[in-house]
């Protein structure tokens, strides 16, 4: 039998734990998607700052961040070609305020790699594509070199000594010279940095010789004559760089590499959160001054069709592209 002391106790101990249950109930109600985000989003960019992946992140951070009236702040989590920034963002809580600014080469590494710890198809939930950019072909001003032809000539004058510097092991810039050197039978030294940023910054010092680079990172430096354009890794000519021939039309017909970016979130993310997401991104997509922005810059904006599912679907294909690729050029990273 129970005493009044006890019956008491039991009474206050069960009632605590009912107010307690009802306020965390009242809590989780207020954490609906017309609720989110209620505090600072995190966008984890696996490359140093200064790379077009970067750059493109901090455009859309400012623009999601008017968009849904909390503060979106890129963090540069650099290392292992994106896949320690990947990483972070798998470990988070699926609940939409840490996200993972994914790119190609998140792709590439399923291959590339023999241990990774995620898997970009299923630790990820998709929520849409922020642009896509070719990659240009770039070389010192210094280097005797003005064509794609004279590139390859260089290269097979001086194998193993011309350099082509990358954002790191298994990016889209290095696999351009991958699969450049594979169709001239050239025979040129790859050098793996950690971002874009610091690879151009070697490259315009001199240390490096040339670079496959995303085209926005590069862009301004050919602009102003820092940096000498010989061709665009896309299949026609692009608006904002006309002069530039194509790698296609240079001698290496079908030639093509179109390095892209996306948002993702950590799997089990609620649907109704990646939605509000994909429609913040989409809506910020369609602000004339960024669109202004992305052509002054080099970015492509995404199809259409930038739903969370479109955009699961072409990141699975991108997987089986690149797979072949790294096979072919029997390429590993440890």
């Amino acid at each position: 039998m129970l005493t009044r002391c006890t019956r008491a106790l039991t009474a206050v101990v069960l009632g605590g734990a009912m107010s307690l249950g009802l306020a965390t109930l009242a809590q989780a109600q207020t954490q609906t998607p017309s609720k989110y985000p209620s505090h600072p989003v995190t966008m984890v960019v696996g490359y140093a700052a200064g790379g077009a992946t970067d750059i493109v992140a901090r455009l859309l951070a400012k623009s999601l961040t008017q968009e849904l009236g909390q503060t979106f702040v890129v963090e540069n989590r650099t290392g292992a070609n994106s896949n320690i920034g990947a990483e972070t963002v798998t470990r988070a809580a699926p609940d939409g305020y840490m996200l993972y600014v994914g790119s190609i080469a998140n792709t590439i590494n399923m291959t590339l790699y023999s241990k990774l710890n995620y898997d970009v198809n299923k630790d990820f939930a998709p929520v849409g594509m922020m642009a896509s950019v070719p990659n240009i072909l770039v070389v010192n001003p210094k280097m005797p070199i003005n064509t794609v032809k004279e590139y390859i000539a260089y290269a097979k004058a001086h194998p193993g000594k011309l350099t082509c510097a990358s954002s790191g092991s298994g990016s889209s810039i290095h696999l351009s010279c991958e699969l450049f050197k594979m169709e001239t039978g050239t025979d040129i030294l790859h050098v793996p940095y950690r971002g874009s940023g610091p690879a151009v910054a070697d490259l315009l010092g001199g240390q490096v010789d040339s670079m496959f680079d995303n085209m926005p990172s590069s862009l301004p430096h050919v602009r102003a004559g820092k940096l000498r354009a010989l061709g665009v890794t896309s299949l026609q000519r692009v608006s904002f760089a006309p002069d530039v021939p194509t790698l296609a039309e240079s001698g290496l017909p079908g030639f093509s590499v179109q390095s892209w970016f996306g948002l993702m979130a950590p799997a089990g993310t609620p649907p109704a959160v990646i939605e509000r997401l994909n429609t913040a991104l989409n809506k910020a997509l369609q602000d004339a001054d960024l669109r202004a922005v992305y052509e002054k810059s080099g970015f492509v904006l995404p199809p259409e069709d930038n739903t969370p599912k479109a955009f699961g679907r072409f990141i699975a294909a991108e997987t089986e592209k690149w797979a072949k690729v790294v096979k072919t050029a029997n390429l590993k990273a440890e």
